[in-house]
């Protein structure tokens, strides 16, 4: 009992260092989207955005495994057991996972650029296959519970899985289609960073609202349009370094 009386006490702590390392991620994204990709602005504000992703992520998994062995207690102002060690539980640690995946594959995109078979290394590989069960699971969960919202962020990470994992096993990618890969995934986890934030701030402002898919899509649409603005400018761009870099050759 003593112990169920102090889990919200660390719940708490892991909420404030959560929220601050989020706050960090929503400014700092906008600065790696505006900035030149590739320069040294891009680099610091996506160092920036990176390490605070990962470091709300871990959080949110904490969180998650607190909420999964104590839902009420981490939560009193509920009163359904089993839905919010769905909602809280099961879903915020797939939902870490699947955000920690799309961040780890964004940078490693780069860090492989010139050697393509090391992002097939056993941590990339294992990192997919938890996502891929967590998802599984937040599925099952999602109709066990009649929760749409579970099963739809699950399908997500499905898709994401498959997609990375298609390209981490490709043979012989082009030369630079570790670009788009980079980008989908780093606005995919700014996508993630927003969506968290919108749905977490509706808890607390308006609970009624809190599950709303309006308020979830919002993000993916915006993040999508961004995806498809540099995806479309992509070749200008190259087009545009190559003539740079030949002119000071």
């Amino acid at each position: 009992m003593r112990r169920r009386q102090l889990m919200p006490w660390l719940f708490n702590i892991i909420l404030v260092v959560h929220v601050i390392a989020g706050a960090v991620a929503l400014t700092s994204c906008w600065g790696s989207v505006l900035t030149r990709k590739g320069g040294p602005a891009h680099r610091r504000w996506g160092k920036a955005f990176t390490t605070s992703i990962y470091a709300a992520s871990f959080m949110a998994l904490g969180m998650g495994l607190l909420s999964l062995r104590w839902p009420l207690a981490m939560h009193p102002q509920l009163t359904d057991e089993t839905l919010y060690r769905g909602l809280f539980g099961w879903m915020m640690i797939y939902l870490a996972l699947l955000t920690m995946s799309m961040t780890r594959y964004g940078l490693q995109m780069v860090a492989n650029k010139c050697n393509h078979a090391a992002n097939r290394h056993w941590s990339m590989v294992a990192l997919q296959i938890a996502v891929l069960a967590t998802g599984t699971n937040c599925f099952v969960q999602g109709l066990m519970l009649n929760q749409p919202l579970m099963i739809g962020v699950s399908i997500i990470g499905f898709g994401t899985t498959a997609t990375y994992l298609w390209y981490m096993f490709k043979p012989a990618p082009g030369a630079r289609d570790y670009i788009p890969e980079h980008l989908k995934a780093m606005v995919a986890t700014g996508i993630a960073a927003y969506t968290a934030f919108l749905s977490v701030g509706l808890i607390e402002l308006f609970p009624e609202h809190a599950f709303n898919p309006i308020i979830w899509v919002l993000p993916t649409v915006v993040g999508v349009g961004i995806i498809g603005y540099f995806l479309r400018t992509l070749p200008g761009r190259a087009r545009a370094a190559a003539k740079a870099t030949q002119s000071t050759t």
